[in-house]
Order: C-alpha cells, then structure tokens, then sequence
C-alpha cells in the first residue's frame, strides 16, 4: 500500500512512499531494541549531548523544515516555523534539566535508607497526528531518549516526509543509530507492533476513536499507556474582561493551524453585559486574517489538512444549524482549488446541539451568552472532554477561584491556553490520560522503582 504526500493548497501528489512491510517494521523494532540495551547504559551527559545537536540542527534546517510542514499539512510558514523552534527548545530543555528530573530521590521509609529511582522501560511506541508534525514528536521523543528509552514513531499518514525528517534529524545529532526510527505503517499494523516484546509503552495523540482502539490493544498486552485525545476548550469572558486582548487572543487561539489544534478555544462563553461587544470585535478580527498560501510569509491561515476534514467540519457545522445555531460569518465551503475554509462564528447555539459534545478541527467559532458564574462553569463544564481552558477577568483573585470548578487537565487565567516545556500537559475525561513535559512528563516512561536498604 502506497503512503502519499498530499499538498493540501493545490491538491498536487508530493511524493508517494510504499509502506513498510511487517518484516522491516520487525527488523526496525529488533535494531531499536538491541540499541536499546547500549543507550540505556549512557550516561545523562552523552544522551544530552545528542539532544542539544538535534536542537542545534534544528534550527539550522528552520526554513527547509518549515515549508515541509506547509507542504504537507497546510501550516502557514509562520507558524511552521515557531513550531520548529519549540521543538529546539525541548529538545535542550531536557538536555540541561533531565538529569535533575530523574536524580534518586531519597524517602523516609521501613529500614535504614530508602530511595526512589526512575529507570528506562526501553522502547516507547509514539503514534501521532499530523497537526503539529513535529511538536508532537519532539515532546515525546526528547523526553523519552532523555530517560534511556528507544523511541519508534508511527506518524499520521499524510505526513511521511515529517516523520522522515525527524529520523534524520536524530540520526545526524549522533545518537546511537536506530534508537529513534520512523516506521512507515499505517494503523493496521499497529497492534502487530504492540506485540513486539520490546515495546513496553505508547504514547498517543489524536482522536477519541483512535485512543480507544490504541489504549484497548495496549491493555490487551499489559502496556504503559499516555493518550492525549481530543477537547472542546471554553473561554470564558467575565463582564469585566479586557476585550481588547481576549479578541486578540481568541482568534489566535480558533484560528492558528487553521483551527487545527486540541486546545483551541472551540467554545465562547461570554457575559450578556459584554456579549454583542465581544462577537462584533471578533468578527472584525477575523475578517482582517490574511488567508493564502502557506508559504507566503503574509499569510495567517492557510488550508486545512484535507478536503476530507474539510467536509467533515462542514458537516457538523450545517447539523449545528438545522438545530437553530445562526452563522455570523462564514460557514460554506469556498469553491476553488484547495482545502480552504473561511473563518466562521455561530451564534445562538442551542445547548443540546450535537456539536456542543464532539471536537471540531476547523476555524468555527461557537458562542454562547451567560448571565451567571455559575450557568458559565456549567457550561463550561458540560462537555466530555476535560483538556484546557481559559477565562478573562481582570479580577484575578475570582478567577483564579473559577479555576478549581473547571474541570480540565489545564486553566489559563487571562492567556492563551498552550503547551509549555515546564508545565505538564494533558486532560480528564474523553481528553484521556497521563502527562507530557515537564518533570510528569518524563517520568511517565520510566520505571519507578522503590529500593529500600536493611
């Protein structure tokens, strides 16, 4: 079966990759776990210096990396470039703290010493999409390589020459040969892989469906499990919110990656006293977005992944109004070439609408007037995902306060809800479970063992 590259902008058939038979993806998975049993044996500082080379290169390949990305999926260069960044960033954010992070740490405890050590499990199966092609890899693998473990990527398939790319990036940092490798399968071989008896954990990052299937198979098999599912983010605008910055900050949040991000804001909760204030301004904001070829410098939104998606979105969008939602703007696909779609914003969504409880990757906008702190938190938090959340208030002590209502794995009080390399990231509920970065992060794929002395 035949992989494909797919420029969403034009429609045009990049390049074509066959699929790895299930004999390479066993011989890749042997090759990974004999590194394995070397590199869990190096010492921090060689581990480390192979992350700050991959960061270094990085950087080095910024603008080649980042059209790759709008290439394949879309991304405007932009933001395809801070993406490339950030990935930098972690990668020496764990070359210089993850020694410290997995340093024994001694307890008080039965006999005469008792400490906790954190070590490697070997290698970590990481199945991820394609929204943010290399972020999602980097804050998994970084981690992982740092703690001692082999890492096997299984990418979205739209973006074989992403997950290439990221092969090589290790490979040409110096680290042990075959402790990172890509493996071009598609979803079908994933159980096989989870069979392999090297593969002792999985990361992934994707949808409700395909954290069910994964997380049932890793089960299946006594396996480590990090499922970073889907979310339906609320925002919450307080009476006494700087509009200013939380428009500004909303259309980034729906709009950035073309909508295309688990924690964008997809849910618009705003007071009545400042609601016709805060839906005009937005739709100022989003009619000034500059949508385009993603290699355009200019550009701030560019097409989504796929016609596919596309229709998808469509569709939940037209259901959303058969159920009374009113559009404000946007709303119908674009005739053209290309999966593009106009920034849109619904008004008067009925709550028992069937979107108000599904994801939606895209550039819509729902929103929703409250008269009440209460009816807000409600709201907010009458939804199965749990991911993140924000609220705007300039009274930060009430805020702050909300925060402990919300259910959700993330609360920004006055900011964009995002990743951090210092903070741990993940959710609640459909949003699945366990943490990315920060120290949880790495953490989550070793082995904590207890040793207790006399």
């Amino acid at each position: 079966m035949a992989i494909q590259s797919l420029n969403p902008a034009t429609g045009e058939v990049l390049a074509t990759f066959d699929e790895y038979t299930p004999e390479q993806t066993n011989d890749i998975l042997t090759s990974t776990a004999t590194a394995w049993k070397t590199w869990r044996t190096t010492t921090f500082a060689e581990r480390a210096a192979c992350l700050q080379r991959a960061a270094t290169l990085l950087r080095e390949q910024k603008t080649r990396l980042a059209e790759t990305i709008a290439l394949e999926m879309g991304k405007p260069i932009r933001q395809g470039s801070a993406e490339v960044e950030k990935c930098a960033a972690v990668c020496e954010y764990y070359a210089q703290e993850g020694e410290a992070m997995l340093a024994p740490q001694p307890v008080d405890g039965p006999g005469r010493k008792a400490y906790i050590t954190f070590e490697p499990l070997g290698t970590v199966l990481t199945v991820m999409p394609w929204n943010y092609p290399l972020w999602q890899v980097f804050r998994i693998a970084a981690p992982s390589l740092m703690a001692g473990n082999g890492v096997v990527l299984k990418h979205a398939s739209n973006v074989p020459q992403c997950a290439l790319a990221i092969e090589q990036i290790f490979k040409d940092a110096g680290c042990l040969e075959n402790i990172f490798r890509t493996l071009l399968i598609g979803a079908r071989q994933v159980e096989a892989v989870l069979d392999h008896p090297s593969v002792f954990a999985v990361s992934l990052t994707g949808s409700e469906y395909a954290g069910q299937k994964v997380a049932a198979a890793a089960g299946a098999r006594l396996k480590k499990t990090v499922m970073e599912l889907g979310g339906s983010d609320p925002f919450i605008v307080m009476p006494d919110a700087d509009l200013d910055e939380a428009v500004k900050v909303a259309t980034h949040s729906r709009c950035g990656n073309t909508g295309q991000a688990c924690i964008a804001a997809k849910r618009f909760i705003v007071f009545d006293t400042v609601y016709d204030a805060f839906v005009t301004r937005l739709e100022e904001s989003m009619s000034r977005l500059v949508i385009g070829d993603p290699l355009d410098q200019a550009t701030d939104m560019g097409p989504m992944s796929s016609t596919t998606l596309r229709a998808e979105l469509q569709g939940q969008i037209d259901r959303c109004v058969e159920a009374g939602g009113t559009i404000r703007m946007g709303g119908a696909t674009p005739k053209g070439p290309g999966a593009y779609y106009p920034p849109t914003i619904i008004t008067d969504v009925p709550r028992t609408a069937a979107i108000c409880q599904e994801e939606f990757f895209g550039p819509a906008a729902l929103i929703f007037s409250v008269s009440s702190e209460e009816e807000a938190l409600a709201l907010a938090n009458d939804t199965p995902f749990g991911l993140g959340g924000s609220i705007w208030s300039q009274d930060e002590e009430s805020a702050l306060a909300m925060t402990s209502e919300i259910r959700t794995g993330g609360v920004f009080v006055n900011g964009l809800v995002r990743s951090s390399l210092h903070l741990p990231f993940g959710g609640v509920g459909n949003s699945g479970y366990g943490r990315e970065l920060g120290t949880y992060g790495i953490r989550e794929f070793t082995n904590v063992k207890s040793v207790c002395v006399g």
